[in-house]
């Protein structure tokens, strides 16, 4: 017996959801026939232009974080959520292309772990290879959760036959069809999740009487007790809403440096599932302009998500009761009304049939991308910087092309066990960015270490990776619900607040360790640095030397500083 849907579907809704899957396939399959070898299928061979890599690049974020995750933020935090794009991003992406792109594309690495291998050796390596495998698997079922909550909300299917079903679509085109499949799924799920989710923008602001109706009744809904002061939900600086400080001042340093450095640039710099779209880019000009491109289409996403969180908390009546302090009873996963389910409910009250479809498939679009990043980037980890470094050595690349495929099919399945674990989290972003804390944030401080200082070695590479990740663990032991139920609550910050003090305690403990080590242990020949450390790699060796005959508008540098000018007037705006 099927359970009561959350959303009341069409034929129409239908026709569009199977539609937008039959095109998923088929790229799948058109993708298999240009796979003849490994690189093809982890790496697509790096023959994509910087048009197609730069929207999967953002295509491949636009997943659980960027979608529930976000508008889940909005509805409870308001407008300070912003920070996780124009702080949070926008800087980083644009470091990435400038500046560590050509040491990740001119070095040839298939992965981040295996420029880990080159700069710090082996321990650096199998440290960082299990930390980024186990991170990949835990939010793949984070996306993979919402999937099936979208597939139960829409066909009342118990929700581990919805897990199952949406995890082998996914499983199907990234089998068949490897990174590239993915990318090109993720350019045109792009526009699906664009196209999808404005209208929604749109409609909203519209029932509730524009921006300015908007602000009013957060105003009368905060005045009432629902959620926090109106001015911190509708201004986006000191931000004291999303962080949780008491202190503004404490709030902004938080922010910036918690969010804005470490979670920031710990993420989009070293998280290869970023990367691996910019490596499979057709030369390092391309692989440069990669993030710096997604930069622009990124700064405006929170109009389509958050802005939607926001209109959903006043208009919604499920969500209005939550954010008063209520528990209403149903949401998608059946277990009471989350703030992840902001965006299904206004969806169920605002959209005609036909539109609702083409919501619904934005959805599921955008949590299949994310899912297929994840799994995608776990099969090269596995693959290459595991399996063959480790456990199988010396093969044909037909065993470890085979070797990948296996892994996706077991990734998939994993991912469907810690699915389970998302389930937890009334607000998954708040689970994300502990994880974060957890895997990118040490990682981050002794990449960032090693790219700069030639003195450091391979011993602290390893030791500070350790020590950061299992000090981040420890703080969110010791928040109040950073491991839900497990912690202890001897700090007394919640939420996002406490992942940003996570993060930051891994990055200064890694930063501080690894120097302590440096100075007592040998580092690596200086001749074995190029292309590892800024100071030791040739100029001509970091850039494309055909670059500076292409227009402002082709040039990396030019584009980044135009992004920045933008991202800072909307920081100044809102």
């Amino acid at each position: 017996m099927l359970a009561t849907t959350l959303i009341d579907a069409d034929p129409v809704d239908y026709l569009i959801l199977a539609t937008y899957f039959v095109f998923v396939l088929g790229i799948g399959l058109m993708a298999r026939r240009h796979v003849s070898d490994s690189v093809d299928f982890f790496l697509s061979g790096r023959s994509l232009p910087a048009w197609v890599t730069g929207l999967a690049f953002i295509s491949a974020n636009l997943g659980a974080v960027e979608i529930m995750g976000m508008s889940a933020s909005g509805a409870e935090f308001g407008l300070p959520t912003v920070h996780y794009f124009w702080v949070g991003a926008i800087p980083a992406m644009l470091f990435l292309g400038v500046v560590m792109m050509p040491f990740y594309y001119g070095s040839k690495v298939r992965s981040v772990p295996e420029f880990m291998l080159r700069r710090f050796g082996p321990g650096a390596h199998l440290v960082n290879s299990i930390s980024f495998a186990l991170a990949q698997l835990l939010i793949a079922g984070v996306n993979l959760y919402l999937l099936g909550t979208i597939v139960h909300a829409l066909l009342g299917w118990p929700l581990w036959v919805a897990l199952i079903v949406a995890a082998a679509v996914v499983l199907s085109y990234i089998t068949l069809g490897g990174l590239s499949a993915a990318i090109y799924n993720e350019v045109l799920q792009f526009f699906v999740i664009v196209a999808a989710l404005l209208p929604l923008t749109l409609l909203g602001l519209h029932r509730v009487g524009g921006w300015d109706g908007l602000t009013d009744k957060i105003t009368a809904a905060a005045n009432d007790g629902a959620g926090p002061p109106a001015e911190q939900q509708l201004e986006s600086w000191p931000g004291q809403a999303l962080s949780g400080f008491d202190s503004s001042i404490l709030s902004v340093i938080g922010i910036v440096f918690g969010l804005g450095f470490v979670l920031s640039f710990g993420y989009w710099t070293t998280n290869f599932v970023e990367v691996q779209r910019a490596m499979a880019s057709d030369s390092i000009s391309s692989a440069r302009k990669t993030p710096v491109i997604g930069a622009f289409p990124k700064m405006f996403i929170p109009f389509i998500t958050i802005i939607p969180g926001m209109i959903a908390a006043v208009l919604v009546t499920e969500m209005a009761d939550l954010k008063a302090g209520g528990a209403p009873k149903g949401g998608a996963s059946g277990d009471g009304v989350a703030y992840n389910d902001a965006l299904l409910y206004l969806m169920r009250d605002l959209l005609p049939n036909g539109l609702l479809g083409l919501a619904i498939t934005g959805l599921l679009a955008a949590f299949m991308a994310g899912m297929a990043a994840n799994v995608s980037a776990f099969n090269t980890v596995f693959s290459y910087d595991l399996w063959q470094d480790y456990v199988v050595k010396d093969r044909d690349d037909d065993y470890y092309l085979k070797v990948g495929r296996i892994a996706t099919v077991a990734a998939t399945g994993v991912a469907i066990l810690t699915a389970s674990i998302a389930g937890n989290f009334s607000n998954v972003m708040t689970y994300l960015q502990t994880l974060f804390g957890f895997f990118n944030a040490p990682l981050f401080a002794t990449f960032i270490l090693g790219m700069f200082w030639r003195r450091m070695t391979p011993t602290a590479g390893w030791m500070g990776l350790v020590a950061g990740t299992a000090s981040a663990v420890l703080v969110a032991f010791l928040s109040e619900d950073g491991f839900g139920s497990l912690s202890t609550g001897v700090i007394p910050v919640s939420g996002q607040g406490a992942a940003f003090i996570a993060a930051s305690t891994a990055f200064v403990v890694d930063i501080a360790l690894s120097i302590a080590v440096s100075l007592v242990t040998k580092p690596k020949p200086v001749k074995e640095l190029a292309g590892l450390v800024y100071s030791e790699t040739p100029k001509e060796q970091r850039t494309d030397p055909d670059e500076a005959s292409y227009p402002w508008y082709r040039r990396t540098v030019p584009l980044a500083g135009l992004a920045l000018v933008m991202v800072t007037v909307l920081n100044v705006i809102f």
